[in-house]
């Protein structure tokens, strides 16, 4: 079997052309995952140590050419996914688990701790999400942790505000009625009945927050905010590269930028799949 039949076969037997969204964000998504995984064995050069002829133009021996230093672009562009994809996963987790929580309590008791809960989080949420994690990195300063912290606080209100929407709308219905009615506890109608039920919701926006997070994290580090050279970065890359843009060389900043654009797109994608999974009213019509 060739392999042009292996794949007109998924495409019959998987429902790709129902959920071409979430199955191209997936496959873009995974492999910028495979090839930082991969990525001592599939760059051809070392992305800090091999020094040769600075800014070179792309060629066959440098498919991407060579930076100011006369370091191999395309192993820096491979090297380069680690810090975004860690950043972005890591600050996103903390952030779904801790506004989850906080919008369970909030929604479900109300009262006094649901206004202070909600003027706190609206605060976090009006002020502009870049400027504060410029003054919480610039607070704690460089490292993998610090940018962790600063970027998972900016994203906190969005899944408080998901959640809250949610357990305002699922506590008034019959089934949590019922329960409360056989006597069950409030901890226990609200982890056993409610908060799965906001699962969906949680999901569909994680992705966003992912794609959103890549794009700040590559914002911090173009600012000059992320990690500290010579450590392979996207962002920290095109800060470097565009002062060469004047002199012609472009592919400095163009292929770490089209990393950062194809990499949130994947996960963009992918979060749009999960609604028009999870909404069937918002699926695309087959084309």
């Amino acid at each position: 079997m060739t392999f042009a039949a292996i794949f007109r076969w998924i495409f019959r037997k998987l429902p790709i052309r129902k959920h071409y969204l979430l199955f191209a964000g997936s496959v873009i998504v995974g492999i910028f995952v495979v090839i930082t995984v991969f990525a001592s064995f599939i760059a051809p050069y070392h992305p800090t140590k091999d020094m040769m002829e600075p800014r070179q133009p792309p060629s066959l021996k440098h498919p991407m050419g060579t930076d100011h230093l006369g370091r191999d672009v395309l192993s820096r562009i491979i090297h380069g996914g680690r810090i975004p994809l860690t950043v972005a996963v890591a600050s996103t987790v903390i952030a779904l688990s801790i506004g989850s929580l906080i919008g369970w309590i909030s929604g479900y008791y109300g009262g006094l701790l649901d206004r202070v809960l909600s003027l706190l989080m609206d605060s976090i949420y009006s002020f502009p999400s870049m400027i504060l994690a410029i003054i919480i990195i610039a607070m704690l300063g460089p490292g993998v942790l610090n940018i962790i912290l600063s970027i998972f606080v900016i994203y906190i209100p969005t899944y408080f505000r998901v959640v809250r929407g949610q357990v305002l709308q699922l506590k008034s219905e019959e089934f949590v009625e019922a329960a409360r009615a056989l006597g069950a506890r409030d901890m226990r109608i609200l982890l056993r009945h409610i908060a799965p039920n906001t699962i969906n919701s949680m999901m569909a926006v994680s992705s966003f927050c992912i794609a959103d997070a890549i794009l700040t994290e590559a914002g911090l580090a173009f600012l000059g905010f992320g990690i500290p050279p010579p450590t392979p970065d996207w962002g920290f890359d095109i800060h470097k590269g565009q002062q060469f843009l004047q002199s012609g060389d472009w592919w400095l900043i163009t292929f770490p930028g089209l990393m950062i654009i194809f990499l949130s797109l994947g996960f963009g994608m992918i979060g749009e799949g999960i609604s028009d999974l999870l909404n069937p009213k918002r699926r695309r019509k087959r084309v």
